[in-house]
């Protein structure tokens, strides 16, 4: 049984018996390669897919990169501060009036001394964490530490520090507060 359109042409002279062959052959392969692709679709052509798999690989690579370089500075910066931390701590006498302070929610507690207490108070200490660990350090490198990597400062008063100095204009500058209150 053959194509009643390939037997007209082949009566009227138009075609021959190769040319039918050749086109039974092509369609076969037609065929052939439409079942390997879902719906019969033609295959995509390879050399914008492949340009856009390298644009994509690319790009994923250029993420990459940039986020092994932000975790390098970040790991730099953790140790600029481990270092800062370690050459200026200030040695805290251990003192009998206990000083609290928040962190993630909960209440700390450091043992200090009066002096101690109020120079934290005044914002010219500052506590900061060092491995699980509480650090005192003064104002000028808490401001470093800030500079470099603001978490660690577990508390400073930054505002103290001009407030005290600014004692004129404390309504209640003139009046004696007793030192002997304890909270």
């Amino acid at each position: 049984m053959g194509n009643a359109l390939q037997d007209q042409l082949l009566k009227a002279g138009l075609v021959n018996e190769k040319q039918l062959k050749k086109a039974k052959k092509d369609k076969v392969k037609d065929e052939r390669r439409a079942q390997g692709q879902p719906n019969g679709a033609a295959p995509a052509p390879a050399a914008p897919d492949h340009r856009r798999l390298q644009m994509e690989k690319a790009e994923r690579d250029r993420e990459l990169n940039r986020q092994r370089q932000e975790a390098g500075e970040q790991k730099a910066a953790l140790a600029q501060v481990r270092q800062l931390i370690e050459a200026h701590r200030e040695r805290a006498e251990t003192g009998e009036r206990p000083y609290n302070f928040v962190v993630d929610g909960k209440v700390k507690r450091l043992y200090l001394t009066d002096e101690t207490t109020r120079r934290i108070a005044a914002g010219r200490l500052a506590i900061v964490a060092l491995d699980g660990k509480y650090e005192l350090v003064g104002a000028e490198t808490a401001e470093k530490i800030r500079a470099r990597h603001a978490a660690s400062i577990v508390l400073w008063n930054v505002g103290a520090a001009s407030e005290t100095g600014d004692a004129g204009s404390d309504e209640y500058a003139g009046y004696d507060i007793p030192d002997d209150l304890v909270w």
